[in-house]
């Protein structure tokens, strides 16, 4: 189901998505009309639309769109994407509040119970927001699956590891979790998790983490709002044990993060 401000998508209103790439999204899981970090998404739709069309779509509306495109539904995917065909190749000038698209879909199965990792010298365009040019993700995770690993772990041009594909990475050096410091973008699940951690006495660090600091770590997860929690058993050629425990609290830890209704 594709709504377009709440109406069903026309051809024209498909066909300029898909010719045209310039927007940004943000994409949740909804359990009984609420869910997890909703604040934290509807900042990042506010986010996007600033930064990419010079104003923002009020909350009001954006919640009402939201909750008309999951109806009556108990569990489902929910992206909510933002665009303007009044922006094409030839004039891409227009400034103004952007249409609202709402895709509901089945809620998917986790990334993975644990992913191999290879390490690849890449950056996203604008990496602080979740925008549509997502080509250079998949070209990505191609690379990665053809060279036999599950994923690719970005690095950024002065060796700092960023983000993954399509989520974030924390790594575990005895009782302390450490994110990596570099321009990316700011997971909600790593959000949740890393205030739910604050919250039970959990030691984290932020700072920048090379490939040659990949040996000093006991252990390392990704997080996303499909996969709460899944371990790293292994980056490039260095073989990781699975943070099992950690990773167990923290998929405990995102069930029990409040939802938030739309």
């Amino acid at each position: 189901m594709i709504l377009i401000d709440g109406q069903p998508a026309s051809p024209d209103d498909l066909a300029h998505q898909a010719l045209v790439n310039y927007g940004a999204y943000s994409s949740l899981r909804v359990e009984g009309g609420a869910a997890r970090g909703l604040a934290l998404h509807l900042a990042r739709l506010e986010q996007s639309a600033l930064a990419l069309f010079g104003e923002a779509v009020a909350e009001g509306r954006l919640r009402d769109l939201m909750r008309f495109a999951v109806g009556g539904r108990e569990a489902c995917w929910l992206r909510v994407s933002l665009f303007s065909p009044a922006i094409g190749h030839r004039d891409p000038g227009f400034v103004g509040a952007p249409r609202v698209m709402t895709a509901v879909f089945d809620p998917p199965p986790p990334l993975a119970g644990s992913v191999r990792l290879m390490t690849l010298d890449y950056e996203r365009e604008a990496p602080e927001l979740k925008h549509t040019a997502t080509f250079g993700l998949m070209r990505a995770r191609r690379a990665a699956r053809a060279a036999g690993f599950d994923d690719a772990l970005f690095v950024d041009r002065d060796g700092r590891i960023s983000e993954g594909s399509l989520w974030n990475i924390g790594f575990v050096q005895g009782d302390t979790v450490v994110w990596p410091q570099a321009a990316m973008l700011a997971g909600v699940t790593q959000a949740i998790l890393s205030d739910a951690l604050e919250k039970t006495g959990v030691t984290q660090q932020t700072r920048p983490v090379t490939r040659d600091d990949l040996r000093t770590f006991d252990g390392a997860f990704l997080c996303n709002s499909a996969t709460p929690a899944a371990s790293v058993t292994a980056i490039d050629g260095l073989t990781l044990s699975e943070p099992s425990a950690l990773v167990q609290r923290l998929r405990g830890l995102w069930a029990a993060a409040p939802l938030e209704p739309l």
